[in-house]
């Protein structure tokens, strides 16, 4: 087992080299909640997520021999960056495996960081084994995302950081994938502050932990499809899931709605730029706010994201938060039918995003055209105003 002397030493070998990353209160999470609410920013750690804690801290206690024959690695981007980091700062060489369909700007920022990177697999699970593979062909460490328990005790660190910045901290919720982080915070709190209650969250479509902590074994998740890929791991490590099987922690799931609607919610209103593996913590406050004592410290784990899926996971969660609508509207095929329809929609105070003509279809008569409109609303109450001021107009509506 890992515990408070192993993470307090793993901070010692940081010092200098990870960021005490800030801790910034949430209003409207608080306001959730009924109590204090923090967000830990390691969005904002180098390399972008927590990452480096724990691959700085296994590397630096490689010996000489090993060092020499460098060191690879497998992710889907955040611990790519993290081993890439750590490794220019050792001086030593990486190689970095990661998914085919990995993010472009993920594996752009793990190559600037001086990590030779080689694409295998379409999963990070499927990576893995082509790094051990690396590993056994060419004597390289294999530096494991989350199975070392120097791994765990570097990513616990930040687990001693939200105790000093948040003292009265009793609830802290924390992102699972592979399981590394989570256990790491456990063993730090879990002989400093017992009192802290400890929750992990994980995406349902790639949850492996609640069954896995259920049968008291490592099970495989049923399937990996979340937007969440950062945490899409398919079975928990040994390492850390012993720490979390050991201390009992209670694991939840979030839904894709969950995730991007906690996206947007610290965009605009915390001003913070996370992926969404970072955001679960929140999207499992708010789906459940009553659920949780305060103080409360959701940590936001990482802040790498592609900017093409962020755009995707707006666009969710906009329409997810009742402020994006999508209509299908049956209008006579004749000239000015659809600009009266633009029209009363700006009647309404929408805005519209999008129009597409359907002229093809079993519901539509011969005379006439089925309109699909996407509308940009000012929230749930406002799509019922739109809606309601259509079809007092006569129009007829599918909403999409």
């Amino acid at each position: 087992m890992i515990g408070l002397a192993e993470v307090q030493a793993a901070a010692r070998l940081l010092e200098g080299v990870a960021d005490r990353t800030p801790v910034h209160v949430s209003r409207a999470l608080s306001q959730l909640v009924g109590g204090d609410v923090w967000l830990k920013c390691e969005n904002l750690q180098r390399a972008g997520s927590f990452k480096l804690r724990g691959a700085y801290v296994r590397m630096s206690r490689l010996s000489e021999e090993e060092r020499a024959r460098g060191v690879v690695a497998a992710s889907a981007g955040n611990h790519a960056q993290g081993v890439a980091l750590a490794a220019r700062m050792l001086g030593l060489d990486a190689v970095v495996f990661m998914p085919v369909d990995a993010a472009l700007p993920k594996i752009a920022a793990t190559r600037d960081y001086g990590a030779h990177v080689e694409l295998a697999g379409r999963s990070v699970d499927e990576a893995l084994v082509h790094a051990r593979e690396h590993a056994e062909r060419t004597g390289a460490v294999l530096i494991h995302p989350f199975d070392h328990v120097d791994v765990v005790a570097g990513q616990g660190t930040l687990g001693l950081e939200i105790l000093e910045q948040v003292p009265d901290v009793a609830t802290v919720l924390v992102p699972v994938g592979g399981g590394g982080l989570a256990a790491g915070v456990v063993a730090a709190l879990a002989e400093a502050r017992p009192d802290v209650r400890v929750v992990g969250v994980q995406a349902a479509g790639a949850a492996a932990y609640p069954a896995s902590l259920a049968a008291h074994r490592p099970l495989r998740a049923p399937e990996l499809r979340t937007m969440a890929d950062g945490i899409a791991v398919g079975i928990p490590g040994t390492v850390p899931f012993e720490v979390l099987d050991t201390r009992h922690i209670d694991v939840r799931t979030v839904s894709e709605e969950d995730i991007s609607r906690a996206l947007l919610l610290v965009a605009e209103r915390a001003k913070l730029l996370v992926e969404p593996a970072g955001a679960v913590s929140v999207a499992a406050l708010m789906a459940a706010p009553r659920d949780f004592e305060g103080p409360v410290v959701a940590i936001l784990s990482g802040g790498n994201v592609d900017p093409q899926l962020l755009l995707r996971v707006v666009r969710h969660g906009l329409a997810s938060a009742g402020r994006f609508l999508q209509i299908r509207v049956r209008i006579d095929d004749a000239p000015g039918s659809l600009a009266a329809l633009l029209q009363h929609l700006a009647s309404s105070g929408g805005n519209v995003m999008d129009v597409s003509h359907v002229r093809t279809g079993g519901d539509l008569a011969l005379d006439e055209v089925g309109v699909e409109v996407q509308v940009e609303t000012k929230g749930p109450d406002h799509c019922a105003q739109v809606l309601q001021h259509l079809r007092a107009e006569g129009y007829r509506l599918q909403e999409g």
